[in-house]
């Protein structure tokens, strides 16, 4: 078991997230940066669905109840395990009594801790995710508090200290033209792609929020509500594009320029708040050469946790 305390974060349970229900209008939620989750639980041997502790920007103090293995990934945290300072990427063994803080991230959004077996959190509709909206999943379908409890599934084998290497962060991130591209003007299509977007600190999990060029339409376009997902880039009126991410709702009415491939989703929920960021048109076969490129670097950690038992 795990104590929460303290926190000064938005810190939630979350894991891949809860499919096939958006034709009922239930979101996706799950990890920011599904890839930095899956790195963390295939380091401690652990399924990739596992539910594990995303930490955004600010800190958590949570105290062991029992001797366990964890890591942090995703973000690069300042954080200590009794005051001794450890890292991200890296598999640790906490003991009884100790406390692990993760002060606040140097580098990047979305932390993800991580412990062997996962947390013991029952499923609401086939996934343990947070929708704090609709107040599913996780902790009461809240954000965590000081005083939870958290009980493990842990099964008591300590894993030998070992890193891998890290998820880069990046600033410049691939997309597809989506299916309103060719409604934006000819002058709107290139400032897309070449201007710089700057995060704005109204953005959430829900969505982020870009200023940059103004993207015009052709003409006025109606538009029916039509289903929407994770990367899908919106264009309200403003001309302001906002990306929709893993709590978005599932259906909207904005035309769509683009959207961001797969791949690059984690990427994209990394970037920090008032960052400057620009996007690239890659075609579907580049797209799925960097998903596998994604798959690889998992396969990677698999090799790496057999040999290091």
């Amino acid at each position: 078991m795990m104590e929460v305390l303290a926190v000064s974060s938005r810190a939630t349970i979350q894991d891949i997230g809860r499919f096939g229900l958006r034709e009922f209008g239930i979101s996706q939620c799950g990890a920011m940066d599904k890839l930095a989750l899956k790195a963390g639980n295939l380091l401690l041997g652990n399924e990739e669905n596992t539910p594990a502790i995303e930490v955004p920007l600010g800190g958590i103090s949570l105290k062991f109840h029992e001797a366990i293995s964890f890591c942090v990934t995703g973000a690069f945290y300042e954080m200590t395990l009794d005051d001794e300072p450890i890292f991200t990427y890296w598999r640790y063994q906490a003991k009884a009594g100790q406390v692990l803080k993760l002060h606040h991230a140097k580098i990047g959004m979305y932390g993800y801790l991580c412990v062997r077996g996962g947390f013991d959190i029952p499923k609401e509709l086939n996934s343990c995710s947070t929708d704090v909206r609709a107040k599913l999943g996780g902790i009461n379908g809240r954000i965590l508090a000081v005083g939870d409890q958290l009980l493990t599934k842990n099964d008591g084998l300590l894993l030998q200290k070992v890193g891998i290497a890290p998820i880069p962060l990046k600033n410049t991130i691939y997309a597809l033209p989506s299916s309103e591209y060719q409604a934006f003007t000819r002058k709107s299509q290139y400032n897309w792609w070449q201007t710089k977007w700057t995060l704005q600190s109204n953005s959430d999990r829900m969505g982020y929020r870009f200023q940059g060029a103004v993207l015009n339409l052709e003409k006025p376009l109606e538009m029916l509500s039509h289903a929407i997902q994770f990367g899908s880039v919106q264009v309200p009126p403003n001309g302001q594009p906002i990306i929709l991410m893993a709590d978005a709702q599932t259906t909207g009415g904005y035309p769509k320029i683009a959207h961001v491939i797969d791949a690059d989703l984690g990427a994209l929920a990394q970037v920090r708040l008032g960052t400057a960021i620009q996007f690239e048109a890659v075609d579907l076969a580049q797209a799925a050469k960097l998903r596998r490129k994604n798959d690889v670097y998992l396969d990677q950690i698999r090799s790496i946790v057999d040999e290091a038992y």
